[in-house]
């Protein structure tokens, strides 16, 4: 075993690269959801260990290819989502579903804080069977904590249509910029402050 290690290392190799390279990548689970403006819930998803990535969108009407300003302007049937990825051996669909109902007013209607309209609408949309009973259910143990009745749309997806460019980690890249410095900066404290398992600055 040792001479092998040995050759191998003469020619650039190591067990541990060999192991790495065998093992297989992570399988990556994904949702929809939509709570409000997508920068603020983009940026509260990034938090919660094991999304492995976010990304903003449009989901729930009927517009094919729709833009920023048609969805905004309530014509598309759309609202603003994002689709979160996850690893399921690091985060449950569960859990990240439970993370939801925390980083929105999912009783508001009409719209999310002084986002209006039913593009800001609180919405899930699932892709398969299993979604749909655990959004259903997970929907039904949050009542319990709210005192409102839940108005969160529990729909099929569809389509997800990506949005453009510079919507994409918005809060990152313009941490200066007003609603991310007087809206989505303390939401994201706030939730740092309540909950310690999610990512610190």
């Amino acid at each position: 075993m040792k001479r092998l290690a040995l050759l191998l290392s003469l020619f650039g190799f190591s067990f541990s690269a060999m192991t790495a390279a065998n093992t297989p990548p992570p399988k990556i689970e994904s949702i929809v959801v939509g709570g409000g403006c997508f920068w603020c819930t983009d940026a509260a998803y990034k938090l919660l260990p094991g999304v492995t990535h976010v990304t903003c969108g449009y989901a729930g009407g009927t517009t094919r290819n729709p833009t920023y300003e048609e969805v905004c302007a309530d014509t598309t049937g759309h609202a603003e989502v994002v689709k979160v990825d996850f690893d399921p051996a690091v985060v449950s669909l569960g859990r990240v579903l439970e993370y939801f109902w925390s980083i929105h007013n999912p009783t508001q209607v009409g719209g999310q804080g002084h986002d209006m309209g039913p593009s800001y609408r609180s919405i899930i949309l699932y892709a398969n069977p299993a979604q749909k009973a655990a959004a259903e259910a997970s929907r039904a143990e949050a009542q319990k904590i709210f005192r409102d009745p839940i108005t969160t749309e529990i729909v099929p997806l569809t389509h997800f249509w990506r949005a453009e460019e510079y919507h994409q980690d918005y809060f990152e890249k313009n941490p200066e910029q007003n609603y991310c410095a007087l809206v989505i900066a303390p939401k994201i404290k706030k939730l740092q402050e309540h909950d310690s398992s999610l990512k610190q600055d």
